[in-house]
């Protein structure tokens, strides 16, 4: 097995240089028999790192311990989907996930990406960063190298990895997000190197870049689920160095894909749009190197190893390199119109820019922060949550706010009828709304403006939306459902956007009140007890266990209004360690979370951390709605109507 997938791994790395030298020379020359010769590359590259993927996969299923890495992360006695889960839980085989998942999007760039000038240096550029992740597996990171004496049995994983059903879903999103970055970049790359810096590599990368990010959302809010699940604390987001290592890039891409819409409308925003994309794709280089280095303390992060320094170098590598084409394309990144109004759609999306850079830069130097410290003084920091939610409450309410009023603005000027008709009732009813919830109660400054900005934006979409229609309906004679039907199909990016917006502003509710609002009580209980607990009748019924092929399992069995609820501790023997797992009852308003503490040798008395979560649960429900709207950008329009329809409706949306 480690010979097959050593040998595995170098022909796809030998296939991989072949292709992008030959896409450097197709791009050279225009010689149309290279470019076909680094597609047909590109195939095989995927074909031998399928091969390698199916080797280490086989490997694990079989318990085949001569195999170095299935002796250290995984056992005979670990159920299939964990040992399936295995390949990607630890160093090596996450490397060896990310050169597959890149070989598999390089083909899809060779097989499907338009035939012109830009695409020979995209696909060497993204031959190049494949060849980094195949050097890193044929070298210092293989996951094939065997072990003399083998030994029965392995180690099994990561007791986190096995405790939850989500590390089958979660890294596979963010490794998709991440490499799916690599595209955008790739072109971007080869937009510089061309000089050809128009709308042309935007409007190819547009689709790609939004998969990625549409991906890379899924992975946050995936992983912020698991977090809630798994680790018995009640929250979903810790500020961890490794979650703020995820987020970076996204804050990023999010600014990419909405300044790209200037840059093919009014052909502004060049360098922003450059600057992002490369600083979204070099952030998830910096990430990894976190990850995988050992710098940073994390319970997502792997030890320290020798590749931590070898993802470093190439993260700088790439950051030099593609500052250098940049400064040698300076001239040509000048734009060609300049900004007519501060208060205009242009104005808006520009504002986006700097408030998701400011948020991206303030998470990148919190967490940077104690490493620097620690590397000059030898002393141990750390920057915690009230940093993070010192700056990023202000720069989140911000955003939100922009979010409301940006579609509401026409280009290049913004009059003051415009923003009397798409802007003032919405904000009058908004603050009707922000006085209603005051009066029920909320006080909390923060959460308070996070109601008023996301009724704000909830009418401002409705009242859009309602002008659309009537136009429509006013232009075609249609009946509403039928307008709405047009509508949708001549401007999916359009409403598809306001969906993902929708979205948007449920996360905001969900993370403003749950954090707000969230208490927990610690309750010691003896057998057959009940108490009240926050509002709720809570009886201790007793201790309840059971021994699984990889685990023991010990749980306090609660009745909890009428219905049971296990909360439970989960020890696993291999790795001689605990998993707390809580019991959650889900509810439209609040969640009620139960953790299992402590019991005594007789297991007459248990102790239970309660946690009251208010909207907790609108989190995952919104992260749902933003990629239902993410999806929705991707379908291709078609337009039905007329040419005065098509202005009748424009006019009365713009």
């Amino acid at each position: 097995m480690s010979l097959l997938g050593e040998l595995s791994v170098l022909t796809a790395l030998i296939f991989c240089v072949w292709g992008g030298v030959s896409a450097y020379r197709a791009g050279q020359s225009r010689d149309a028999s290279l470019e076909t010769s680094a597609r047909r590359a590109a195939i095989l590259t995927f074909i031998f790192s399928s091969f390698a993927m199916a080797v280490l996969l086989t490997a694990l299923l079989l318990n085949d311990t001569s195999v170095r890495y299935v002796a250290n992360h995984s056992a005979n006695t670990s159920p299939l989907w964990v040992k399936i889960v295995s390949l990607w839980g630890a160093l090596e085989g996450s490397i060896l996930l990310w050169a597959w998942m890149l070989a598999g999007f390089t083909m899809l760039v060779a097989l499907v990406a338009r035939a012109d000038g830009l695409r020979p240096y995209a696909l060497m550029t993204l031959f190049a960063v494949l060849a980094f992740f195949l050097g890193v597996n044929a070298s210092v990171g293989s996951p094939f190298i065997g072990v003399p004496i083998p030994p029965p049995d392995g180690r099994g994983p990561n007791a986190l990895l096995q405790n939850h059903w989500m590390m089958a879903v979660h890294p596979l999103l963010m490794y998709t997000g991440f490499v799916g970055l690599s595209v955008p970049f790739a072109y971007a790359v080869a937009a510089l190197i061309t000089g050809r810096l128009g709308e042309e590599w935007l409007v190819q990368t547009r689709r790609w870049s939004i998969v990625a990010w549409t991906f890379l959302s899924a992975a946050i809010i995936a992983g912020g689920w698991w977090s809630y699940e798994v680790l018995g604390w009640g929250g979903y987001w810790a500020w961890d160095p490794v979650e703020n290592a995820s987020v970076i890039p996204w804050f990023m891409a999010t600014a990419f894909i909405h300044s790209l819409q200037i840059q093919e409308r009014r052909r502004m925003l060049k360098g922003w749009n450059l600057g992002l994309i490369v600083a979204a794709f070099t952030t998830t280089l910096l990430g990894t190197f976190l990850t995988r280095s050992g710098v940073v303390q994390s319970v997502h992060s792997f030890t320290r190893t020798p590749i931590g320094p070898v993802f470093f170098g190439f993260f700088a590598l790439v950051l030099i390199a593609t500052l250098a084409l940049a400064y040698r394309r300076l001239p040509q990144i000048r734009d060609e119109h300049q900004l007519d109004s501060p208060v205009s759609r242009e104005g808006a999306f520009l504002t986006g820019n700097l408030l998701f850079s400011s948020f991206a830069f303030t998470v990148l130097v919190g967490t940077l922060f104690p490493v620097f410290v620690e590397a000059f003084t030898g002393a141990k920091t750390s920057v915690g949550p009230p940093f993070f939610n010192a700056v990023g409450i202000p720069l989140g309410l911000a955003i939100l706010a922009l979010q409301a009023m940006g579609p509401a603005l026409t280009w290049r000027r913004a009059t003051g009828e415009t923003l009397r008709q798409n802007l003032l009732v919405p904000a009058i009813l908004a603050l009707v709304m922000g006085t209603v919830t005051f009066a029920l109660g909320v006080r909390l400054w923060d959460v308070w403006l996070t109601v008023v900005l996301a009724f704000f934006n909830i009418f401002v979409i409705v009242r859009l939306t309602h002008k659309a229609i009537s136009a429509k309906i006013r232009a075609s004679r249609q009946n509403v459902f039928a307008a709405m039907g047009d509508l949708l199909n001549a401007f999916p990016r359009r409403y598809g956007a306001y969906l993902a917006h929708l979205g948007v502003v449920v996360i905001a509710l969900g993370i403003a009140f749950s954090g707000g609002y969230k208490t927990d009580q610690q309750v010691t209980f003896t057998k057959g007890e009940t108490k009240q607990v926050m509002g709720h009748a809570v009886t201790f019924s007793g201790i309840v266990g059971q021994k699984e092929a990889e685990r023991d399992v010990t749980a306090a069995e609660l009745t909890l209004d009428g219905g049971n609820v296990y909360p439970r501790q989960n020890f696993y023997r291999v790795q001689q360690t605990t998993v707390a797992t809580p019991a959650i009852q889900y509810h439209l308003l609040g969640d009620f979370y139960a953790v299992f503490l402590e019991t005594n040798d007789a297991g007459s008395q248990v102790g239970i951390k309660f946690i009251n979560s208010p909207l907790i649960g609108w989190i995952w429900v919104g992260g749902l709605i933003l990629i239902i709207g993410a999806g929705l950008t991707l379908i291709p329009s078609v337009v039905t109507e007329s040419r005065a329809t098509h202005s009748a409706m424009q006019a009365a949306t713009d």
